[in-house]
């Protein structure tokens, strides 16, 4: 088969020729008849075409040599429809020596491309979208080169831009395009605050470029920074003050920590020392700010990372004073805006109107990012861990958020966006009536009474106990107060912490759990060694028993906290009985130090353990007697029991909790804490899901504690079950080979008319 010959000057000439035609002052209209003009010369081509895609997944011819030119703004093909059509669809180019052999070619009358044979289409690509397609044909038949097809898709890359420019079409068809193949709409992320959102992308864009680089009067640069500094923190000020978060609760802590780096003299040092090195002051920032950019990179401690993150925001903003910048100057926002940004600072998200903001989504983050913590408090859906999304949305472009199932739709079809906006619709309307029924109790149709707490960690959590009509806090996760600081949390201020949780709860009860600390969740103020597995490591009680400071310091802050009122405090990660009555020997040492203080004593202490690791269940005829209640933990419970990492994205769903050997393992726990007296509960993510929910229940647990938003699906599911028509079902499968029960729990559930 002959191949396409080439023009001798090769495609560094074409490429040459092509940005001479870009840089010319003529319309956007000429340029594109002149660019098919240069190509096709240069390509020995019979025929150059350029198809642009409308409104409506159209492709438009709009320019040609070779072809009828009446037919130019005339010719249209459905993305999909034809050769070219194919290119659009597939985001990938097409050689073919016989066109018209081909299954998929379309002929259109109009253009005069009967007599051409051999084509070469390529997809013109810009921000991961299909705007166009480029395609040269002969007359003969014949294959076109690699070299040549690489040198059309390097001249479909300049053409994107003058696509892209908003020049040759209206910027909202720009916007819609088509995706490519190996591009799809839906990206999977990390649900850092929950939430469904739709709306429109605003590119985040904060920083600003340093022109002015050397210094002629260090004194003036010391002091235009002093004077920067000032209107920093008052900026600050005036920013948290005004913010509509309120004063109480661990985001309020976050902005006054964050308030408290624009004031941290090792930051402000080192930018003096590089104005003394000649730079300008605005200059001497930046260096810095690259300085810690550059740790950031080595820096694998996620905290570490999101405060090194915060020191960037702040960079940011003292730049923009040294250059008499507007504060919080960001894009047009639209009614329904989704900001998309590499990283956010939680100031950078208070310079958003939350009127109009609905959703944030990151290229970074994670769930420990001071931005995450107010973003929940602000009541916003956040995504992070998006690699790329930033190069790949344009401004405008509608997008949604669904931190439900932790996936972001770009360019979403219309049934896609009417699904979600039926959703959200739902959302709203089962609010309602979840608000509505918070008052009543969760008790079966046979009469079986359910205990349903929720799970907290911050104050702001706390309002939610009335929201739902929750009967308490299941699992207080006391370590957010030590992980939001860059310091050891004084005695102080962890016996207001506690004592405000009580307030809140009134007469409810609240589990407080001591430092869960290690593994994911770092502290800034304790060195930790490397550990290869760090799930599996130094965490938690083990933790708190070799540094029986830790522990001290926090049951003694817990004693005077509850004094006159009841103390519930539980035990994270305890692997053996030992380790409990270790951990429970320090309590009584911290309650008999209060007592010999003449403190006032709690009216009831109850002591209990998390159940997290799969030894400690075959220890349970030990643990009985010195227990009060235990909780089971069963994210780190399955996460053990199967040897799976539930943080690695390949074992998501490989087992589950619905399993056969799952539920096995947990009807046995349950049965024989039952019958040593001893309550239970379960505190994981599956007491927040009702399939999950009902499971549970159906073995015999009667207390679940999970995350505010899912007490009202859960009480619905309760009030609409038969236990004793489930359990003696659920019973029948326990022995079964299955890889997981799901589905014949879901047919149960649908077939008695149980609310999922």
């Amino acid at each position: 088969m002959p191949t396409a010959p080439l023009n001798p000057a090769g495609p560094r000439l074409l490429l040459r020729r092509m940005r001479e035609v870009m840089a010319s002052p003529e319309s956007p209209q000429l340029k594109l008849d002149q660019m098919v003009r240069v190509i096709a010369n240069n390509m020995v081509a019979e025929v150059c075409s350029i198809y642009l895609v409308r409104a409506g997944d159209i492709l438009e011819l709009f320019a040609t040599v070779g072809l009828n030119p009446q037919a130019v703004h005339k010719t249209n093909l459905r993305v999909g429809e034809g050769l070219i059509g194919e290119v659009a669809a597939r985001g990938t180019p097409l050689n073919l020596a016989d066109a018209q052999s081909h299954p998929n070619f379309a002929y259109r009358p109009e253009t005069g491309e009967d007599i051409y044979h051999s084509l070469m289409g390529v997809p013109v690509i810009r921000a991961g979208r299909v705007l166009g397609v480029l395609a040269v044909q002969n007359v003969t038949q014949r294959l076109y080169t690699e070299e040549e097809v690489e040198a059309l898709q390097t001249v479909a890359m300049v053409l994107a831009e003058l696509v892209g420019s908003g020049e040759l079409i209206d910027p909202g068809e720009v916007h819609a395009g088509t995706f490519a193949q190996g591009h799809p709409p839906k990206i999977d992320g990390v649900a850092l605050a929950e939430g469904i959102a739709i709306g429109k992308v605003v590119l985040h864009e904060p920083r600003v470029q340093v022109t002015r680089l050397i210094a002629e009067d260090e004194a003036e640069e010391q002091a235009r920074l002093d004077e920067a500094l000032g209107g920093l923190r008052s900026s600050l000020d005036s920013l948290l003050e005004n913010s509509d978060l309120g004063i109480e609760g661990d985001h309020f802590e976050v902005l006054e920590t964050y308030r408290m780096f624009a004031n941290d003299r090792g930051w402000i040092e080192k930018i003096r020392d590089a104005i003394r090195g000649g730079l300008t002051a605005e200059a001497a920032v930046q260096r810095v700010q690259v300085d810690n950019r550059v740790r950031m990179a080595k820096v694998s401690d996620v905290y570490l990372r999101e405060r090194l993150s915060d020191l960037d925001d702040l960079a940011n903003r003292l730049i923009r004073h040294l250059m008499g910048l507007e504060q919080g100057a960001v894009a047009e926002l639209y009614d329904n805006t989704i900001v998309v940004a590499r990283n956010l600072g939680p100031t950078e998200l208070l310079d958003y109107d939350r009127a109009r903001l609905r959703g944030l989504i990151l290229a970074e983050g994670s769930p420990s990012a001071h931005v995450a913590i107010i973003a929940k408090a602000l009541g916003i859906p956040v995504i992070g861990q998006i690699e790329g999304i930033v190069g790949l949305v344009d401004p405008g472009d509608q997008i949604i958020i669904d931190a439900m199932t932790e996936q972001v739709f770009l360019l979403p079809t219309q049934d896609i966006v009417d699904v979600y906006e039926e959703a959200i619709a739902l959302r709203e309307q089962r609010r309602a009536a979840y608000a509505e029924h918070r008052h009543l109790p969760a008790i079966t149709r046979d009469g079986v009474d359910m205990a349903l707490h929720i799970n907290a960690g911050l104050l702001v959590d706390l309002p939610h106990l009335d929201d739902t009509g929750a009967q308490g806090i299941g699992l207080f996760r006391t370590e957010f107060q030590f992980m939001i600081g860059s310091t050891f949390p004084r005695h102080v201020a962890q016996r207001e912490l506690y004592s405000r949780v009580l307030d809140a709860a009134g007469d409810r009860p609240v589990v407080f759990r001591t430092l869960d600390i290690g593994s994911d969740k770092v502290v800034p103020f304790l060195e930790r060694p490397k550990e290869e597995n760090p799930a599996l490591g130094w965490r938690a009680i083990r933790m708190g028993l070799d540094r029986p400071a830790l522990l001290r310091y926090q049951l003694r802050a817990l004693l005077a906290a509850t004094a006159g009122r009841e103390l519930r405090v539980m035990f994270p990660m305890v692997s053996d009985v030992s380790e409990f009555l270790a951990a429970k020997s320090i309590l009584d040492r911290e309650l008999g130090r209060h007592m010999r203080l003449k403190y006032q004593p709690p009216t009831r202490l109850l002591v209990g353990t998390m159940l997290e690791v799969p030894a400690l269940a075959w220890q349970l005829d030990a643990l009985i007697p010195h227990v009060d209640f235990v909780s089971i933990g069963s994210n780190d419970l399955m996460q053990y029991l199967f040897a799976a990492d539930r943080g690695n994205i390949m074992l998501t769903d490989r087992y589950d909790l619905l399993s056969p050997a799952a539920l096995s393992f947990l009807s046995a726990i349950i049965d024989r804490l039952g019958k040593g007296g001893v309550s239970v509960s379960l505190c994981g993510e599956a007491a927040g899901k009702p399939l999950e929910a009902m499971a549970l229940i159906g073995l015999g647990l009667r207390s679940l504690s999970m995350t505010p938003a899912s007490v009202g699906p859960v009480k619905e599911m309760i009030r609409s079950l038969d236990v004793g028509k489930l359990r003696a079902y659920l019973m029948t499968l326990l022995q079964l080979p299955d890889h997981s029960l799901r589905s014949k729990l879901t047919n149960f559930a649908r077939d008695h008319g149980v609310e999922l």
